[in-house]
């Protein structure tokens, strides 16, 4: 027996499995289901997941185990879950950069877009743009004319060439028409630890990173890459704002996936148990503490979300001819 006929076997399995408890297999689920985390434990995805994983099984009557494995850039989980039985009993924790820009920049070990089925969207992490205290700036329109005064001489840092928080300072630079040097670190600590201290002039990276810094007083925040702004920061203007940025809308995601060929009851099933959970006020507290903006979207929406999303950093890759390895 092929591998093709093992997966479809299981898929027929677990079509029957939700059918009902007077069913062979019992009602869908009847044992625990593994939570792939393609990021050691603590990391920002990790915790989101495991938020929500928490209400969901207690929806479903089963634990949602998490299974942390780290490694690529979140490639090797990612891998992995691609290549698990489509039976309902493994769900990816996507992000962007293993889902969205890692196959736009490099060779993945699996298509996204045949390898995968969205479920639902937990919520989005924002970047915030970010200046050294002696940055002659205090606005996003300060900021920009500063810029564009001395071309060539003023830095940024990322947190690497390729990276999301690349990418979406990209984003932001291209309809600015600025001229500005790139400094790539190896991570966003470090990356964010020379703009504090004053090596590197600027940097946009998640709020999760740079609010604690702005509220200590070690960073300035200018404005945040969401276009109706966040919730959790709603003192920071949107970078929309700018007339050169109109509608200007940026951000990282959190969601559930499954390997492509879970029957669809299978995942309208998760997908119900993941919108009743983003619903209760329980676990928008908790992603609130990690960082997150709830934005709960469905499976057609999110599958709608990640196609957008896409095509939108496929045209700041092009543009900037970025290649990583």
């Amino acid at each position: 027996m092929n591998r093709r006929s093992v997966l479809l076997g299981a898929a027929a399995g677990a079509a029957t499995a939700v059918a009902g408890p007077g069913s062979a297999q019992g009602a869908y689920p009847n044992r625990s289901i593994r939570m792939i985390v393609p990021w050691p434990p603590g990391q920002a995805t990790d915790l989101i997941g495991r938020v929500v994983a928490q209400k969901v099984s207690e929806g479903i009557g089963q634990p949602i185990v998490p299974d942390n494995k780290a490694g690529a850039g979140g490639m090797i989980g990612t891998d992995a879950a691609a290549k698990s039985a489509p039976d309902g009993y493994t769900v990816l924790m996507g992000s962007l950069g293993p889902i969205t820009t890692a196959p736009l920049v490099q060779k993945t070990p699996y298509d996204v877009e045949k390898d995968f089925a969205p479920v639902a969207m937990f919520g989005v992490n924002a970047y915030l743009l970010t200046v050294n205290n002696n940055f002659p700036a205090r606005t996003v329109e300060e900021f920009v004319a500063r810029l564009r005064a001395e071309p060539g001489k003023y830095t940024y840092a990322t947190s690497g060439a390729g990276a999301a928080a690349h990418l979406i300072t990209l984003m932001m630079l291209s309809p600015l028409k600025v001229d500005t040097v790139h400094v790539p670190f190896q991570g966003s600590g470090p990356a964010l630890s020379a703009v504090v201290g004053g090596q590197v002039d600027f940097a946009v990276d998640t709020l999760a990173a740079t609010g604690p810094l702005v509220r200590q007083g070690a960073l300035r925040g200018l404005g945040i890459t969401l276009k109706d702004g966040s919730v959790l920061a709603p003192e920071i203007p949107p970078l929309a704002r700018h007339p050169d940025l109109r509608g200007f809308d940026a951000s990282a995601w959190g969601g559930f996936l499954f390997p492509a060929g879970t029957p669809q009851p299978i995942i309208e099933r998760m997908a119900a148990e993941c919108a009743k959970a983003t619903a209760s006020q329980e676990v928008k507290d908790r992603l609130a503490a990690t960082g997150v903006d709830p934005r709960p979207l469905g499976t057609a929406e999110f599958a709608a979300y990640l196609k957008q999303q896409r095509e939108q950093f496929r045209e700041v890759i092009r543009a900037n001819n970025i290649q990583v390895g």
